[in-house]
């Protein structure tokens, strides 16, 4: 498992030294570079993009993830909860079960 985003940026957000860091291993994803769009549209660029797909619940909603479950836990919350109908609610309870 990576290090995740916050031990990676941690100098630059809000998270004590001590905090316990609840991860997925979330973050690190790579950048495709796509080369067929400029192609067809007649551009001399290069493209790329995030494949986001590769975080653990397959979101990008796993990056805000882990700071909102490692403050919850660091500020004594038993429990969390969220109104989704999709990838929020998923990051939420695979962040949530990895903090216990």
């Amino acid at each position: 498992m990576t290090e995740g985003l916050i031990e990676r940026y941690r100098a630059r957000l809000p998270v004590a030294d001590d905090a316990r860091v609840i991860t997925l291993g979330e973050g690190n994803t790579p950048l495709v570079r796509l080369d067929n769009i400029p192609e067809v549209n007649d551009r001399d660029i290069e493209l790329y993009v995030k494949y986001e797909g590769l975080n653990p619940t397959g979101s990008f909603k796993d990056r805000g993830m882990t700071m909102a479950i490692t403050r919850a836990v660091n500020e004594g919350s038993q429990a969390v909860l969220c109104a989704s109908t999709g990838n929020t609610s998923a990051s939420a309870a695979a962040s949530a079960a990895r903090a216990g």
